[in-house]
């Protein structure tokens, strides 16, 4: 599951996996993320909030991850990581090449600061 958070005023979602991710809670993203872009032009920032990652439930929700990464960094400025996951500073290293969006690993413990860290930019 996946838990969708959209702060409308500070223009943040924070993506909060509970358990493997299925295909469809990237559907259910897209739709929510979509609508937001689609009025406001971007995102200034998204959040990956997790303790640990989860991993996905099978390839189809694999796949439908990397289409969303696809179809959505050029419209998002900043990602942060807030994870204890090994995960988070792979993925800050290895998406940077891949993505338009600044990319920065935080603790777990430090979701105000990657909130901040998102606003200044």
């Amino acid at each position: 599951m996946l838990n969708i958070i959209l702060d409308r005023e500070e223009a943040i979602v924070i993506l909060e996996p509970h358990g493997a991710l299925c295909k469809d809670d990237f559907d259910t993203a897209v739709k929510v993320i979509d609508l937001f872009i689609l009025k406001h032009g971007k995102l200034d920032g998204l959040i990956i909030y997790t303790e640990s990652f989860p991993g996905w439930e099978d390839f189809a929700a694999l796949s439908r991850h990397i289409t969303f990464v696809k179809n959505h960094h050029q419209k998002i400025k900043r990602l942060a990581f807030v994870t204890n996951s090994s995960l988070g500073g792979f993925a800050e290293t290895i998406a940077s090449h891949f993505v338009k969006a600044e990319i920065k690993n935080f603790a777990f413990d430090q979701l105000d600061e990657a909130k901040v860290w998102i606003l200044e930019g």
